[in-house]
């Protein structure tokens, strides 16, 4: 084992150093993400994209983040947690450069999906060097400025995004990543001293991880296509896929995915179920809210964003305040109360009216912020303390996975449903009582899932006992 030395009396500067750089990360994924979106319409305009093609511009992305993130988090625990991380925000960097000079549209959406790898390389890697080099019980605090750089970034992003596009053009908008990721590769010279890699003499599972990516893609890229005939053909044979992934991987000496966590630790397999449940339910409100006061409020797009603010700035800021807690109270309590708070919001929006006022609006997005806030850095705390130290990074991209996965669940049944109740036709006066209709129902099925994460938070156990069956109990190696 070749582990770094984080935990030596004088290296708090250097830990506190890792957790500022990991957190610089996480703000510039989704800070890109969600200032792309804004950039749309002038992409669009310029490389004569269709709807579709604009649609694949997110989805390249997301899509190739999705499927290598558990692949990567293996390859790090093998070969070095700091190596990979390293070479995804050098890849990340490198292809913002590149998308800021795409010459077509195809070009942009190939190159999209070549930094959804870098991406998918810092997210699988970053919650297991935190977990590396912050001794567990200070994780919670760390996990908590992480998730806040997070929201941080979605919040920033529409904002700084406009404005760059505005001024500057939407190639600014990639151009913008390039600084960031140079300064995390200067930063990481000083900030993560030695290597992580606890599984350095274990042999790498090809083929898990082949099967394992392809059936992730099938079921997410079948979703989002729902319900045409392919959709639900690929929705089909990802389920299939998922039977072979667990048939190989419980069979591989070393597997990419060990099903065995999933099997044998109630705590680190409720956490990811109420991750994916929570994302399901809630990712989706934004996209939904903007539609309904843009057309519905006829607010122009510069005032939804003012409005939709509130919901990731009170993730932001009590983020930080869950993740600490969360080192002294179990985080199944607080993660339980957060998801609590989510429904409570989710509920609020079940009764959208087109006389519904701003200030009720406005309440339920605050409720549901800072549900999301209390429940988010306890449960990645949860996640990460109940492994023991050779599968953080298979943990951190688990983790990761179900956040990725989660959110193209809510975009897939937000679309289902508009289709389906709505027909798929363009948003215009006639249907707008339709679309109200669509939110209601959308909001229904979204706390319905809620309450099903929330059983599933309450079921995971206590962190302290996992933590124990880890064998890392007082464990810190130094």
């Amino acid at each position: 084992m070749n582990a770094a030395h984080n935990h030596q009396p004088g290296e708090a500067g250097k830990t506190t150093g890792a957790v500022i750089l990991i957190a610089l990360a996480s703000f510039s994924v989704p800070y890109n993400g969600s200032s792309v979106n804004v950039a749309l319409p002038a992409i669009g305009s310029e490389f004569g994209l269709d709807n579709v093609g604009l649609t694949w511009v997110g989805m390249a992305f997301l899509l190739a983040s999705a499927m290598f993130m558990v692949p990567f988090g293996r390859l790090a625990d093998i070969h070095g947690r700091k190596r990979l991380y390293l070479t995804g925000a050098a890849l990340f960097t490198a292809f913002s450069l590149a998308l800021g000079l795409a010459p077509s549209g195809p070009v942009l959406i190939a190159l999209r999906a070549l930094q959804g790898v870098g991406g998918s390389m810092m997210f699988a890697t970053g919650m297991a060097i935190l977990s590396s080099v912050v001794a567990p019980d200070k994780r919670g605090r760390a996990f908590g400025i992480n998730t806040a750089a997070v929201y941080i970034g979605l919040s920033l992003g529409p904002f700084l995004g406009g404005i760059l596009t505005e001024n500057l053009g939407w190639r600014a908008v990639f151009f913008a990543n390039v600084p960031i990721g140079l300064a995390i590769l200067v930063m990481s010279g000083w900030c993560l001293k030695g290597e992580w890699a606890e599984a350095r003499d274990e042999k790498y599972d090809t083929v898990g991880a082949i099967v394992y990516a392809l059936m992730l893609v099938a079921i997410m890229y079948g979703f989002t296509i729902l319900p045409d005939l392919l959709g639900a053909g690929l929705v089909v044979l990802g389920i299939l896929g998922v039977v072979g992934v667990v048939f190989w991987e419980r069979r591989a000496v070393h597997p990419v995915l060990d099903v065995k966590l999933f099997i044998g630790n109630a705590v680190f397999t409720f956490s990811n179920l109420a991750a994916l449940i929570n994302y399901a339910a809630t990712f989706a409100v934004t996209f939904l809210l903007s539609l309904y006061l843009q057309y519905i409020k006829a607010l122009t797009p510069e005032q939804a964003g003012l409005v939709l603010v509130a919901q990731p700035a009170m993730m932001a800021l009590f983020s930080p305040i869950a993740g600490r807690l969360s080192d002294r109270v179990e985080p199944r309590i607080l993660a339980s109360a957060g998801m609590g708070l989510s429904i409570i919001g989710l509920v609020m929006f079940v009764f959208l009216t087109p006389e519904t006022s701003m200030a009720y609006i406005i309440v339920g997005l605050v409720v549901l912020g800072v549900g999301f806030g209390l429940f988010s850095a306890p449960n990645t705390n949860a996640v990460m303390s109940s492994v023991d130290r050779r599968l953080f990074g298979v943990a951190s991209g688990t983790l990761a996975t179900m956040r990725t996965v989660g959110q193209t669940l809510s975009l897939g049944i937000s679309g289902l449903v508009l289709a389906v109740v709505m027909g798929r036709v363009e948003i215009l006066p006639p249907v707008y009582p339709q679309l109200v209709n669509s939110l209601q129902v959308l909001f229904v099925v979204f706390v319905v899932l809620s309450v099903v994460g929330l059983f599933a938070s309450l079921k995971r156990g206590n962190v302290r006992s996992a933590r124990e069956a880890a064998g890392e109990k007082g464990n810190r190696e130094t």
